[in-house]
């Protein structure tokens, strides 16, 4: 039996990531719409041609891919070794993989630091998110820009599914959702071959002033908030997206 029990979750997404379950899960994810933010997002931040661009927490690298495609000299990273082998496949002269922990800076600088699709929040203890935002900030050249691409906690929290089954390749994942301890909190349990599995996702329900909270800390400065792909303004209620750019 795999199993991620309540004992464990402060590093859940060591585990979690690195399973080939995780991404039979999210397998159907909007990666046109993805596409779309990210031409948003390079064209607003003004990005010249062979900027050196991070993708942090990159995943299989399917958005480094992308960003390299517009012309950018890319390094994805991410914890899971499972997900940078898959990504090294890729890799060429301008686009590398290497797992990396987050909380750690690097001592190359990056033009953009790219932190999508909620990939923040995932720490037990907020002095591990604060050590994140530093290492980003330590990271960024003179000119350069970060963007962390996070949920609406209120809107998901407004709008959240308890109960779901959801039916990919063979498997019924059963998911439920609740907030717990300033999280929101994804049990997911199914069945494959004949084996238990149960895991859990825990991100801290961050709001904009908790972020301007720990930014001001960190000696960061928040330039734009936007609420959605397309890049439109922030709504506190209603905006599906928290995109913050900052330097």
């Amino acid at each position: 039996m795999s199993e991620l029990t309540n004992s464990k979750t402060e590093n859940w997404f060591a585990s979690w990531f690195d399973t080939p379950y995780y991404h039979i899960l999210y397998k159907e994810r909007n990666y046109r719409e993805a596409q779309l933010f990210m031409d948003n997002l390079t064209h607003y931040l003004n990005l010249p041609e062979k900027a050196k661009v991070l993708d942090l927490a990159c995943g299989k690298g399917r958005h480094a891919i992308y960003l390299n495609k517009l012309g950018f000299d890319v390094l994805g990273v991410d914890l899971s070794e499972n997900s940078i082998a898959e990504a090294n496949k890729n890799a060429n002269d301008s686009l590398h993989f290497e797992v990396h922990d987050m909380r750690e800076p690097f001592e190359k600088k990056f033009d953009a630091i790219f932190n999508l699709f909620t990939s923040f929040g995932y720490f037990e203890h907020d002095e591990d998110h604060l050590k994140t935002l530093v290492a980003i900030k330590e990271s960024l050249s003179d000119y350069g820009f970060a963007v962390i691409d996070f949920m609406n906690v209120n809107h998901v929290i407004a709008n959240l599914v308890a109960d779901e089954v959801k039916h990919v390749d063979g498997i019924d994942f059963h998911i439920q959702r609740y907030v717990a301890d300033d999280h929101i909190v994804k049990e997911i349990e199914f069945t494959h071959e004949g084996e238990s599995h149960h895991f859990i996702e825990k991100v801290r329900a961050f709001t904009l002033e908790d972020f301007q909270q720990l930014m001001n800390e960190a000696g960061i400065y928040l330039l734009d908030v936007f609420g959605d792909y397309k890049l439109k303004k922030f709504h506190k209620k209603d905006s599906e997206r928290l995109i913050m750019i900052f330097k």
